[in-house]
């Protein structure tokens, strides 16, 4: 661009010396013979013309080099707004393509609660989250998250809220219902799509993808070096009665549903993080396993169940049917009386936050450290 311009610069003085600084050379004709009159006439009307000729090129010169400048941005793919625009935030790819997010965004709104956990335990409290509006936070996120606005449900996000409550950016994932609204959350702010697969990825996996994005990735490995140390200190405490003991994961919905976890549960990862055997039934390299009938119940059993429910006052009310069937008394777990109740919430999450909270029951109930 520089060279351009000075070539521009060099064929300026050559105009100037070949047509400017001709008229002050001897006129080729000799003088008009017609008085000073008419010469003083001829010498105002060479000067002006000069000057005219003067003008005309500079702006010939101004107009060339305005024209490259525009075609040097054009073809860079960018202008100088938005190059003033780029300097205020950084780009970020994701599901649905790059976009341009704020260096330090300071109102995020997170349309999947798993995000919200993680964001918040990166250290940055989002404005506004999706979950049922009225309904109280999770036990373990309460006095984290206060004045934290609900946004509608999971499954239908209110954009009129989100809209008032004017983002700096918007956290998503790649939900079917999510991305048919993509294009309205982006007018609203700029908005990043993770890519969250069916079942969901490992917690630590969405961590890493959200610290990230977010620019935290030293808080990220702090807390995942205190989630290990914490593992550490608690199969120190268990000792060899890891190898041994079978922990066993359960929950019973409003529909008299059971359902066990395997492998790649969240929950489940944690459990083998410490050492802890399962029962045949969960050792699969799956997500879950639901439909588990009365006459399977033997699939729950093991050293230790840690049982949840779902579903509010009908899934109480069928997990207090099930104790009261012959094939729940006839587990060895509920004859030992090793069956422990445990919050849905955070044994059903995807976030450090959450996993942290299952190691805090699990020192509760395996080491009787409240």
């Amino acid at each position: 661009m520089s060279r351009w311009i000075d070539n521009l610069i060099r064929y300026w003085r050559w105009l100037h010396r070949r047509f400017v600084s001709w008229d002050n050379r001897p006129h080729p004709n000799p003088p008009l013979g017609k008085g000073r009159e008419l010469r003083a006439t001829f010498l105002l009307y060479k000067g002006g013309l000069r000057r005219v000729k003067q003008r005309l090129l500079l702006s010939l010169l101004i107009i060339a080099i305005a024209s490259a400048c525009s075609r040097t941005a054009i073809e860079r793919g960018i202008t100088p707004a938005s190059e003033a625009s780029q300097a205020s935030c950084r780009i970020v790819k994701h599901a649905m393509g790059k976009t341009c997010i704020p260096h330090n965004p300071q109102r995020i709104v997170a349309l999947w609660m798993g995000t919200f956990r993680s964001t918040l335990a990166l250290g940055i409290k989002p404005i506004a989250s999706t979950w049922i509006p009225g309904e109280p936070l999770p036990k373990y996120l309460q006095g984290k998250a206060d004045g934290v606005e609900s946004v509608g449900t999971y499954e239908q996000p209110n954009l009129e809220k989100i809209l008032l409550l004017k983002p700096d950016l918007i956290l998503s994932i790649t939900r079917s219902h999510f991305q048919n609204i993509y294009t309205q959350l982006s007018k609203i702010a700029p908005t990043v799509v993770m890519d969250v697969s069916r079942p969901p990825p490992p917690w630590q996996k969405h961590l890493e993808d959200v610290a990230k994005i977010l620019d935290k990735e030293q808080e990220e490995k702090q807390l995942i070096d205190d989630y290990w140390q914490r593992i550490k200190q608690l199969k120190q405490a268990l000792g060899d009665r890891r190898f041994q003991m079978q922990v066993s994961v359960a929950t019973v919905d409003e529909t008299y549903q059971i359902t066990t976890y395997g492998k790649n549960f969240p929950t489940s990862v944690v459990l083998n993080d410490i050492g802890l055997q399962r029962p045949p039934a969960q050792r699969e390299d799956l997500f879950g396993k639901s439909n588990i009938s009365q006459e399977r119940l033997s699939e729950i059993d093991g050293d230790v169940l840690f049982l949840s429910y779902r579903g509010g006052e009908a899934g109480k009310e069928a997990l207090e049917k099930l104790q009261q069937s012959p094939l729940w008394q006839n587990l060895k777990v509920v004859q030992k009386n090793k069956v422990y109740f445990v919050d849905l919430d955070h044994w059903y999450a995807f976030d450090v936050l959450a996993m942290n909270a299952v190691i805090d029951d699990l020192f509760k109930y395996l080491i009787k450290i409240p």
